[in-house]
């Protein structure tokens, strides 16, 4: 029987060379359809892990046309006046699901603040702080990666704000 190898993904590959350590998880992803918080939830539960350290990343069109990237956690939603203002936008749109591949290189349901075609502005929602470890798409459908968020923030210059809906 032939041994399973592990498929390595872009966002993988940046995290060793830069000897940023992770772990990297993987799930059976399932055909039906869930609507955003569902599916973070859903992710979270084949994970095995607490919804508070398992992150979405969400992308969003400023007021001026510049992008910018939010992570936030799976069970929240994003709420838009307090991420224009972290943002440093008059307001925010999040994309529309057809545009990500061409902006970010990633689909919906496999996103990662790692790795984007272009680093966009980024911004975590403050309880990242509280996570021992955080999880965020290693940048397929399927794969997670967990690592430590001063890490993670390091690595693409985020920075933390309250960015959820109270």
């Amino acid at each position: 029987m032939a041994k399973h190898k592990e498929e390595k993904t872009n966002v993988m590959r940046i995290l060793e060379q830069r000897k940023i350590p992770y772990t990297a998880h993987t799930y059976e992803e399932d055909e039906s359809p869930l609507g955003d918080r569902e599916y973070g939830l859903h992710i979270a539960e084949k994970l095995g892990q607490p919804v508070e350290s398992v992150y979405k990343t969400l992308v969003a069109r400023g007021a001026s046309g510049h992008l910018c990237v939010f992570c936030i956690p799976v069970a929240e939603s994003l709420d838009l006046k307090k991420a224009a203002k972290a943002a440093g936008e008059k307001s925010v749109e999040l994309i529309a699901v057809k545009e990500l591949p061409a902006l970010t290189g990633y689909v919906r349901g496999g996103c990662s603040p790692v790795g984007m075609k272009k680093q966009y502005p980024t911004v975590f929602h403050r309880t990242v702080e509280n996570c021992a470890t955080v999880f965020v798409s290693a940048g397929k459908i399927g794969s997670q990666i967990e690592l430590p968020p001063a890490a993670l923030l390091g690595l693409i210059g985020a920075k933390t704000a309250d960015v959820i809906v109270d």
